[in-house]
């Protein structure tokens, strides 16, 4: 067996978070253990799908509201597999000089995000660990493109609960929270169990526990305290769809607390 082989199998050997969330939103860069293992979250939490799809749509939204406030440089930590309406595009859509770094911990997701970005010089992807942002924010590619003297996006979206350790999961974006320059804003979402039964948040974080990326879903007061130190933006931590919807009509926002994610945006002022 050849190093390719042995990495291919190792990547294959067990689903990984990134590429089941890939599969949830209809994508196809994923692999047979993750698309089982995704499609017995959807047995467990069957609106699961559209946990993904109300996140995605967050995301977007968020960046949109970004490029509004003047922010033009993003980091997106935990970006996952590359997508339709993905950060670079959203943002350099609304500011064609738009720099954005992509972090995630997954090689397939840092590689096909590479491939997407060939020839965009002004986005990159980074393969790193969400829980060590120092790291990240020392890593070359972060220091070439992103000025972390001036104000910066930061989207931990859909990530933290990755992070089942609370002092882990605390701190990282504290150690976010105090490297960034005033003027910075931090997008968060998070899997709550507050919407969910109970048999299916553990049954949930029991598939997720035999993957690469056990998880943890979170009260409301434990992702409002994810804000402290920031000024949180209106409508503050609120279910995804609720969070700046665009239309009436738009997915979920009747039916919020079917998406099973917290959401918010807060801006560093000091």
């Amino acid at each position: 067996m050849d190093g390719n082989e042995k990495n291919i199998d190792e990547l294959t050997a067990k689903p990984n978070a990134a590429r089941m969330y890939d599969y949830y939103l209809g994508g196809a860069n994923n692999f047979g253990v993750d698309r089982e293992a995704a499609e017995r979250i959807f047995e467990a939490c069957p609106d699961a799908r559209l946990f993904a799809l109300t996140n995605r749509a967050f995301l977007r939204r968020a960046v949109r509201f970004l490029t509004e406030q003047g922010i033009d440089q993003f980091l997106d930590v935990g970006s996952g597999i590359p997508t339709v309406g993905n950060v670079h595009e959203v943002a350099q859509k609304a500011n064609p000089n738009a720099r954005v770094v992509y972090v995630d911990i997954d090689p397939v997701a840092v590689s096909y995000s590479q491939e997407l970005l060939e020839g965009n010089a002004n986005a990159s992807a980074i393969r790193a660990d969400a829980r060590h942002p120092k790291l990240i924010l020392a890593h070359p590619e972060v220091r070439r493109l992103l000025d972390l003297s001036r104000p910066l996006g930061v989207l931990l979206v859909a990530v933290l609960h990755f992070i089942p350790d609370d002092g882990e999961a605390y701190a990282t974006v504290k150690t976010l929270r105090g490297e960034v320059a005033p003027g910075s804003y931090i997008a968060i979402s998070h899997a709550t169990h507050e919407s969910m039964p109970l048999e299916a948040v553990k049954k949930g974080e029991e598939i997720y526990s035999r993957t690469t990326n056990p998880a943890r879903a979170r009260s409301r007061s434990e992702i409002e305290r994810f804000f402290d130190g920031l000024a949180l933006v209106e409508p503050g931590v609120v279910y995804a769809p609720l969070w700046r919807p665009e239309t009436p009509s738009d997915l979920l926002v009747d039916q919020p607390e079917r998406s099973q994610s917290l959401v918010g945006v807060g801006l560093k002022t000091v």
